[in-house]
């Protein structure tokens, strides 16, 4: 076999490695595309969306159910808008609530939904009014400092 031969062979095999690699990226960071035809969007507005991104998985019990489809800041309120694109074959009740949780201790952020009982459904372009924001790490360790130096002042 010649020299230029057994060359291209290893280009095409380190080029099958470098797409293979991509395709496993694009599956572990959930990149592949969302059919947007059967999906809804509905928004949702929270104080603090802590590392909240674009992309994030929106849950609820457990199971993806969609995804955070864009986040904004509204100069009027002063609340960031966080835009979700759910599956239409997940229906929620208009009383929904939405929280933005923590995978694990210091994992990844996603909005959790959690239905509530009202008979009618959320429909394209509705709006979730319960939500939770975000628990910032830092803000609960400063609070916690705070109030052990509060405790230990003389009065």
């Amino acid at each position: 076999m010649s020299k230029t031969v057994l060359d291209l062979w290893v280009g095409l095999f380190v080029i099958a490695g470098i797409a293979a690699l991509l395709f496993l990226a694009l599956k572990v960071g959930s990149m592949t595309a969302v059919n947007v035809g059967n999906s809804y969007e509905v928004v949702a507005r929270f104080d603090n969306i802590g590392g909240l991104k674009p992309r994030a998985p929106v849950k609820s019990a457990g199971v993806v159910v969609g995804r955070v489809a864009s986040i904004q800041f509204d100069n009027e309120t002063y609340e960031a808008a966080v835009t979700l694109r759910i599956d239409k074959r997940y229906q929620f009740p208009k009383d929904t609530s939405a929280a933005i949780m923590t995978s694990g201790l210091l994992g990844e952020q996603y909005i959790g939904l959690e239905a509530g009982g009202d008979d009618k459904m959320l429909k394209d372009r509705d709006r979730i009014f319960l939500t939770q924001s975000a628990v910032v790490l830092e803000n609960l360790i400063g609070h916690l400092i705070y109030g052990k130096a509060q405790e230990g002042a003389p009065q």
